[in-house]
């Protein structure tokens, strides 16, 4: 009969090792020399001697046998008992359950969703990782989303541990734009102790990717060796609230505010006497460092700002707007004048006025 810290081998394949456990009546666990346990049914185990799990050589049987020789010589007792065979004790397995050594004051909830440069020192062109840090006592089964209009997409989920912080995924800066929402759901639990109820969590965000082209977003913290941009998804046990503004809510807002006639700021701008509506698309005024961004990059930025503000002001008839896009070769011009016969071919554009703003300017007029 096989017994836990017998050696054995396996009939049908190579290998074996020491018996461990048992898994019901029929199915034997083997550590093997790695240290790995192997369920194997127990009518495949035989108990050997070598520690190379092979069949027992003659010199260990003659070893064996000698051994037997001298122990049944050795004298009786002086009471004329024939000395007993001392019985084999078969420890069972110790048992342990492992509990996390919780922090003091982490049954507070705190949960954070971090962006990390790869390279803080090329904050223009570095990929990112993106990271769930949780400062508190509670496990968490955790969803990360992306959206694409209306339709959501799981990024990664699973679980996150206690005091820690797990890392999610790494993009480039060419996918910053997959990025713009996110959601993140989560809820609390304790392993092996008990624990107070906590709601589940659902936080949806929006993601300023500007902020990934500027230094000064990325700050020192507690988590990261380097600064890091962080969002808060807990605070204090209070989910954040919901940050991201749907494309009805924002124009709604925009509708009341064309009625009083206060245009929203979107890129800095200034509003003319006769109510022309300015905005500077030199780079230098839309990002605070363009290090390490090609051309092409820093004109497309220029371009999905024409575009923004288009969008903004296409229901409002007979607006003008200048776009100051300097002289300079040429490109930007260019590039703003395609986009407004493709995509905007109802409005009207020319020059803008060259005693206020030379041959650097277009103005257009919705309609």
């Amino acid at each position: 009969m096989i017994k836990i810290g017998d050696k054995v081998r396996f009939l049908s394949e190579c290998g074996g090792g020491v018996v461990t456990g048992f898994r019901g009546k029929d199915i034997v666990l083997v550590e093997d020399a790695d240290g790995f346990d192997i369920p194997m049914a127990v009518r495949e185990c035989v108990v050997i001697e070598t520690d190379d799990y092979n069949i027992p050589t003659p010199a260990a049987k003659a070893a064996k046998a000698e051994e037997k020789r001298r122990t049944e010589e050795q004298p009786a007792r002086t009471t004329g008992v024939a000395q007993e065979e001392p019985l084999r004790r078969v420890e069972k397995p110790q048992i342990s359950v492992y509990r996390q050594p919780e922090m003091k004051g982490g049954d507070t909830l705190n949960v954070l969703l971090a962006f990390v440069p790869v390279d803080i020192k090329a904050v223009s062109t570095t990929p990112f990782e993106t990271y769930l840090v949780n400062d508190s006592n509670y496990y968490f089964y955790y969803t990360y989303m992306g959206a694409e209009g209306k339709a959501w997409t799981v990024r990664s989920h699973g679980i996150l541990e206690p005091n820690t912080k797990l890392f999610l995924e790494e993009f480039e800066k060419a996918e910053l734009n997959d990025r713009e929402r996110v959601a993140v759901q989560l809820m609390a639990f304790k392993d092996n102790r008990s624990f107070a109820l906590k709601q589940p969590v659902s936080v949806e965000l929006r993601i300023d990717t500007v902020k990934f082209y500027k230094l000064h977003t990325f700050q020192s913290n507690d988590f990261f060796p380097t600064p890091a941009l962080l969002y808060d998804l807990i605070k204090d046990d209070q989910a954040t609230k919901q940050v991201y503004v749907s494309a009805e809510e924002l124009q709604r807002a925009l509708n009341m505010k064309q009625q009083v006639d206060k245009p929203q700021t979107i890129v800095k701008r200034g509003v003319a006497k006769n109510g022309i509506i300015e905005v500077d698309l030199h780079i230098g005024e839309l990002l605070d460092d363009t290090r390490g961004m090609s051309n092409g990059e820093m004109l497309n930025y220029q371009l999905d700002k024409f575009r923004e503000v288009m969008n903004q002001y296409r229901n409002k008839r007979e607006q003008r707007i200048v776009f100051i896009h300097g002289k300079g070769d040429g490109v930007l011009r260019k590039a703003i004048l395609d986009e407004l016969k493709r995509k905007y071919p109802a409005c009207r554009h020319q020059d803008a006025s060259f005693q206020e703003y030379g041959f650097g300017a277009t103005m257009v007029t919705i309609k």
